[in-house]
């Protein structure tokens, strides 16, 4: 029976391609986003392993219904991806927009808390993974960075999950890509990460034998 990954951030860049790589690997996927029009079109390039779930993941209500069925069309959980995330327009702290951080904060940070409080449960049925989208941005220091806190808390967040989950021998994977071509970015960075290139990266912690519990993939640009 196919594994079942729930991934955040689906419609594009890095969620896309997970969502891609994934299905190739063999599992099942459900994908989260407030896109419709998007998600519906990745569902019907997959294929039967997909199923669009249209949700603001910052929204408990919206992600638990999702979650819930997720696992009524594929019937467990087997993995989590918790890749939604935004930046802002006006960088640093004494310039900053505090409304662009109060959005920021909610989907960086709570929602991948509530995307983890959520699917915990049906996570330890399966002794399951859960995998986080952090950043370089959340291993540096970076001038005046209110979006690089944010990974910061993911960070240390993921470390701390990943000793809660081992008590029950489920694992957590957060991956810090430095920058990677996504619409994130105004201008195409060819040169830079592709969003197949972190995707493998998590089909990679996904594959690991029981024995193994790869915490974190740091990857940067190789120009």
């Amino acid at each position: 029976m196919a594994k079942t990954l729930l991934i955040t951030g689906a419609s594009t860049g890095i969620g896309a391609a997970t969502a891609r790589a994934a299905a190739e690997a063999g599992w099942n996927v459900a994908l989260l986003a407030r896109s419709q029009d998007k998600l519906e079109s990745l569902a019907g390039d997959i294929g039967d392993a997909a199923l669009a779930l249209p949700c603001d993941v910052t929204d408990e209500e919206q992600l638990r219904d999702a979650l819930g069925k997720t696992v009524e069309k594929f019937g467990a959980l087997d993995a989590v991806y918790a890749n939604a995330g935004k930046g802002v327009d006006s960088p640093g702290v004494e310039k900053g927009d505090p409304d662009e951080w109060h959005d920021m904060i909610h989907l960086n940070i709570l929602a991948v808390l509530y995307t983890a409080h959520a699917a915990l449960p049906e996570l330890r049925k399966t002794k399951g993974h859960f995998v986080v989208t952090g950043s370089k941005a959340g291993r540096d220091h970076l001038k005046g960075s209110i979006y690089g806190a944010t990974k910061w808390f993911v960070q240390g967040f993921a470390g701390n999950l990943a000793e809660e989950m081992r008590e029950w021998g489920g694992r957590c994977t957060v991956i810090t890509p430095g920058m990677v071509d996504t619409p994130f970015f105004d201008e195409a960075k060819p040169d830079k990460i592709q969003p197949e290139d972190v995707a493998s990266a998590v089909v990679f912690a996904l594959s690991q034998p029981d024995t193994a519990a790869v915490r974190e993939i740091h990857i940067m640009p190789n120009d």
